[in-house]
This record gives structure tokens, sequence and C-alpha cells, in this order.
């Protein structure tokens, strides 16, 4: 049995726990592994699990809040010149936001994997036009890296694609949703025994 906690003490719990996982993502932000089949500048990192994991335990707006202060924090040994960050806080927030929003109106296992699905779709989808519109012409006009010099790593990959946003979809948006339905999985096999620590709740 779960003792109820005061206002206070859910509060104290809410911000120790933030902090605890922005902590994690922050680390996790910095273990990135390369992926022969994406463009070298893509890597794959796991630094949004947290962010679905404080989304489960304290709501939708509390992973989105993970997501800003992980990128925030990041942005202090930033290689990208902010453009990276910002990325990864868009895709981020909406896997986080999108998930928590379903879990919060029926917490069960079940519903928690049809939002962390969900969420991985959502993500890929906002991956399009935030790539398209706001991340790569930043790439082109901030950091000095040509739009022909980006396509010609794509077209490394595969000779056929003809156009960014071609790209975008043959590459980002499967590798944005796979990389939510990783996240999704290591959550689903370590909230459980978690959750009761997240929210200051000890089993009987």
């Amino acid at each position: 049995m779960s003792g109820a906690l005061s206002k206070d003490a859910q509060r104290v719990h809410l911000i120790a726990g933030c902090g605890m996982l922005t902590a994690v993502a922050v680390l996790l932000q910095y273990i990135e592994v390369p992926i022969p089949i994406m463009p070298s500048f893509i890597k794959l990192d796991f630094s949004d699990m947290p962010e679905l994991i404080g989304a489960f335990a304290y709501g939708p707006l509390a992973g989105v809040t993970i997501a800003l202060l992980k990128n925030l924090i990041h942005l202090l040994a930033s290689q990208s010149v902010g453009v990276g960050e910002l990325s990864n806080f868009l895709l981020g927030a909406a896997f986080a936001f999108a998930a928590g929003f379903i879990y919060k109106r029926n917490k069960t296992r079940r519903t928690a994997l049809i939002a962390g699905i969900a969420a991985s779709i959502a993500m890929a989808a906002v991956s399009l036009p935030s790539n398209y519109y706001i991340i790569y012409p930043l790439y082109y006009n901030v950091m000095g890296f040509p739009e022909k010099a980006i396509l010609g790593m794509y077209q490394a990959l595969l000779p056929s694609v003809d156009s960014i946003f071609e790209a975008l979809v043959v590459f980002n948006v499967p590798f944005t949703f796979v990389k939510g339905l990783i996240c999704v999985a290591i959550t689903m096999l370590v909230y459980k025994p978690l959750g009761p620590i997240l929210k200051g709740r000890r089993r009987a």
C-alpha cells in the first residue's frame, strides 16, 4: 500500500525527480553512437528516455521541462552553435508531451505502451517539418554547411535521393521513429521499479 503525500512533499519529489532525470538525460546526451546507415552528423543517443520517464511519473509538462533543461545545460558544451540542441528539444518535447498526455488519462502498463508508440510516431512526424523548415536551414545559414554537401552525404548512402526533403523522409523519419521505440522499450523495463521512488512512495 502506498502512503499519501502532502502537496508540499509531492512538490519536493517533483523537483528532485525532475532534477535527477535531467542529470541522467545530460549524461546520456554525451553518449552518442554513430549509425552506419545515417550520415555521420546524425548519431543515436538515448537522452529522450529520462524525459519519457518524467512524463509518465509527473505529467507531460514535466517531460517537456526535462527536455528543455537538458538542452540548456548541453548548450555550455555545444559543438553546433545550439542548432543540435534546438533540434533535440523540439523532438524530445514532442515525444514527452505526447506520451505524458496519453498516459495521464489511464495509468496502466498497456496505456504506457500505447502512449510510447504514439509518442514515437509523433516525434517522427514532427521531425520532418522541424528539420526541413528550421534545423537544416540553420545548418546552411548559421553553421555554414552547404545544402549540396549535406545532400551529398545522404546520396553517398542512397544515390537515388535527389532532395533534402526526400532524404528526411527516407532516412530521418524512420530513424527518429525507431529511436523513440528503443527509448520506449527500455522505459517499459525500468519504469515499474523506478515509479515508487520518483513519486516518493514505498510499497508495504
